[in-house]
């Protein structure tokens, strides 16, 4: 079988003869890995771990590791990918836990696409496209042809509906019906000043106050942004922090968000 000489690969490992091995790949033990299926360099495989036909694994991803979840202790678990899928640079895949069945699965035919993060006990249908970055939290469910666009975050326990498609940058924390065309808000909110993390780099609470009454002035009293800015004039002394926040504004050729 093709295995690079620089690959390492455990004598536990159960490796198809027509599988492909690519460079600097590490696979464990307990790994089972299907006829024609190709790991192109640098992937990093631990078992218990079966991986079906014909799958094309781009660099830097990893499969079977330990979860994220700090109630996992080391229990065996599972993770089982099926056929034909691609899965594209630094994926990541988490093996199941004892909370959701020691197993995390991926059926046939579908595309993740870069930086995917399938995290412990989800469970992937078939020919589901999952766009750059989409993050799957533990427990999640995708059934069979849905579409999750780029960045999009999904929280745990949630399903995602049969032939579903989910626009870029939502932000899911309920189930998603089949054949639904969805996407969340995109309106970003001010809320006030960073107070917890001005706190922590040691400014001073007079000065986070006047910060925090300067951004409610700009969002809440519904004066436009030439009013707002001469009412901060007027009520706020000019300080390094007043003065840096009314140059971005006076700077900004795309508006700024309130």
């Amino acid at each position: 079988m093709p295995i690079h000489p620089t690959a390492l690969v455990d004598t536990g490992a159960r490796i198809a003869e027509t599988a492909e091995i690519g460079p600097y790949c590490v696979i464990g033990p307990e790994v089972e890995i299907g006829a024609r299926t190709r790991l192109m360099a640098n992937l990093y495989v631990e078992g218990p771990t079966w991986i079906g036909e014909d799958n094309l694994f781009y660099p830097y991803s990893t499969v079977g590791v330990a979860s994220q979840d700090l109630k996992y202790k080391g229990e065996r678990a599972e993770t089982r990918i099926g056929h034909r899928n691609r899965i594209r640079e630094f994926v990541t895949v988490h093996r199941g836990t004892q909370g959701g069945g020691l197993l995390t699965s991926i059926g046939d035919d579908n595309l993740l696409m870069a930086y995917v993060h399938v995290a412990h006990d989800v469970k992937i249908g078939s020919h589901c496209i999952l766009g750059n970055a989409v993050t799957l939290a533990g427990h999640v469910t995708i059934e069979d042809w849905a579409d999750v666009s780029a960045f999009s975050g999904v929280h745990q326990f949630c399903r995602i509906g049969a032939h579903s498609f989910v626009g870029g940058y939502s932000v899911l924390t309920q189930d998603i019906l089949p054949y639904s065309l969805n996407v969340s808000p995109r309106e970003t909110k001010v809320f006030g000043a960073n107070r917890i993390g001005l706190e922590r780099r040691g400014y001073p609470p007079g000065t986070i106050d006047q910060i925090h009454k300067l951004f409610r002035i700009l969002t809440k009293t519904g004066l436009n942004t030439s009013q707002a800015l001469e009412r901060i004039r007027e009520e706020i002394p000019s300080t390094p922090e007043v003065e840096q926040v009314i140059a971005f504004i006076q700077s900004s050729p795309r508006g700024f968000v309130k």
